[in-house]
């Protein structure tokens, strides 16, 4: 392949050796990535609630059970397996933050 040349009077930028630069770039590329994995997290818990809430309203349906008491327990397992992840997720994050405290005073 041609390698295009550039003109003599042209200023090179060379952004690959600014290590101050680098830096901000990664922190802003790790604040976007730890948003999104955040926001990912809620979202798969949302689906598996609804999905194990549809799931047991399914079965009281086709066990003839009555309908208010298969709605009824279809919610309450539903809004339980969403808490239960909420503080899942909650936990994993103070866990995260212990250890990397934890490094830091560990570094010599």
């Amino acid at each position: 392949m041609l390698k295009a040349r550039s003109h003599p009077d042209q200023l090179t930028l060379d952004l690959s050796k600014d290590a101050a630069l680098e830096r901000m770039i990664e922190a802003r590329v790790a604040v976007r990535a730890e948003s999104d994995a955040i926001r990912w997290r809620f979202r798969l818990i949302l689906i598996e609630s609804v999905m194990i809430a549809s799931l047991v309203a399914i079965a009281g349906f086709v066990l003839d059970q009555p309908t208010l008491m298969v709605a009824r327990s279809a919610l309450l397992v539903g809004a339980a397996c969403f808490a239960s992840g909420v503080i899942l997720i909650g936990l994993s994050g103070v866990t995260g933050h212990l250890l990397s405290l934890y490094r830091r005073w560990r570094q010599p």
